[in-house]
């Protein structure tokens, strides 16, 4: 079996570093993140980042279809070579940012379940993108710089916390499944990744129509971490009620108190409080 390393050299590729291109070659961890997807005959997978299609190849022997989305057009012309005997298959060359995922979903006719290796520099905007559009997956398993991962699952009170967490945290259920070693990937990245699993909750905690709301609160609260929650406020833009300090405390929560150490549940109050 040709190793990752030498399949790029025959085919003159070099990791993009404008991309954040770092290639998995380890294939007990390749193995090990499809197990963690608990990938069956009736998924429909959504592969972003597939490289040279080793982890594609995988999901195909488990999965009932796999739709691989490659920015790198030089890639993404390499993979559909290599997959043209494999029927469940479908290259994608395109910017996942500019993915239609309404589209997408119809033409499969089936929820999404994500598989990917996600560039560090675009993990965290597409993880929000794939939280706003979570209505067309199933489940996510993600693998991610292992400092974000921390920061998903990070309760309130610790210096990871903050609108990240809350927001992966009020739809969905995340578990860090195992950490990567930077071996284990060509180039090596200068940091661990960690891959992680999200679930849905079956009932969030925040209905669709107070979302948007609910999401600016956090995003102002957090907005100058050093200074109180009232602070924050106060400097964001948000616009604010009359009687504001007022009204916290009378929800039980002290203005002076630091954006990171409210819960989930006071955030929520926050927000009501506020409107």
């Amino acid at each position: 079996m040709v190793s990752i390393r030498q399949e790029l050299k025959e085919y003159g590729l070099f990791p993009k570093k404008r991309l954040g291109q770092h290639f998995l070659v380890d294939r007990n961890i390749i193995d090990k993140v499809i197990r963690t997807a608990e990938v069956n005959k009736e998924d429909v997978i959504l592969e972003v980042g597939p490289g040279l299609g080793e982890m594609t190849l995988g999901l195909a022997r488990q999965a009932k279809r796999v739709i691989a989305v490659e920015i790198d057009s030089r890639l993404a012309e390499i993979l559909k070579k290599k997959m043209s005997a494999v029927s469940n298959v479908e290259i994608i060359q395109k910017d996942i940012f500019k993915i239609d995922f309404d589209a997408l979903s119809h033409h499969v006719k089936a929820p999404l379940k994500v598989v990917a290796n996600l560039p560090y520099q675009i993990s965290t905007p597409l993880l929000f993108r794939f939280i706003e559009s979570r209505r067309y997956f199933s489940n996510l398993t993600l693998m991610l710089q292992r400092e974000v991962v921390e920061r998903m699952i990070a309760p309130a009170g610790v210096k990871e916390y903050g609108a990240l967490s809350i927001f992966v945290q009020m739809v969905s259920h995340p578990s860090i499944h195992f950490f990567i070693s930077p071996s284990a990937f060509f180039p090596r990245p200068k940091v661990e990744s960690a891959v992680v699993h999200l679930v849905w909750r079956e009932e969030p905690w925040i209905e669709p129509d107070g979302e948007k709301w609910f999401k600016e609160v956090v995003k102002a609260s957090f907005s100058h971490r050093r200074k109180t929650l009232i602070n924050s406020l106060k400097h964001s833009g948000l616009p604010l009620p009359a009687l504001i300090k007022e009204r916290m405390k009378a929800t039980g929560i002290d203005p002076r108190r630091r954006p990171e150490t409210l819960s989930i549940e006071e955030f929520i109050h926050l927000s009501e409080v506020l409107k």
